[in-house]
């Protein structure tokens, strides 16, 4: 994610932050389908109870939903990153975020500190809504955000 030159750039710490806005939430089963069943950095119990709901096969149950926050899928928390440390993702995208990377500190930080995640939430939130977009012939409101209209 870019910003104009008038607001800077998101630290990586302002993204890992961002992404805890998945403490709330529900993915459709064929958004982690490839996760519950190919992947190996997910927790076994984890992955088969979310097996139950969503079948191997696709085209079966692909509408059906899960909590992105198996712990508190309705309240904003820092369990979130507490999954995250127990490889308890739902999403690849999000368990990318503690896979032996240099974003597994921050997230582990988070896990431990619900104020430093609120914090830090709350400057990246308002960081984001001063992002100016693109309007008129500068800007594109895509029908499919993968491709150029």
């Amino acid at each position: 994610m870019k910003t104009d030159s008038s607001h800077g750039t998101f630290s990586t710490r302002d993204l890992v932050a961002l992404s805890g806005a998945h403490t709330i939430g529900q993915a459709r089963c064929t958004s982690f389908r490839a996760r519950i069943y190919n992947e190996s950095n997910i927790d076994a119990s984890f992955a088969q109870t979310r097996q139950r709901n969503c079948p191997r096969t696709t085209g079966s149950g692909d509408n059906n939903l899960a909590p992105l926050d198996i712990q508190t899928p309705t309240s904003f928390d820092n369990n979130y990153f507490k999954n995250l440390v127990s490889q308890r993702g739902l999403l690849h995208s999000d368990q990318q975020l503690f896979n032996g990377g240099s974003t597994d500190s921050i997230v582990r930080g988070y896990g431990n500190s619900p104020s430093s995640f609120n914090s830090d939430f709350v400057s990246a939130m308002i960081k984001m809504g001063d992002i100016s977009p693109l309007t008129g012939s500068r800007g594109e409101i895509r029908k499919n955000c993968r491709r150029v209209n």
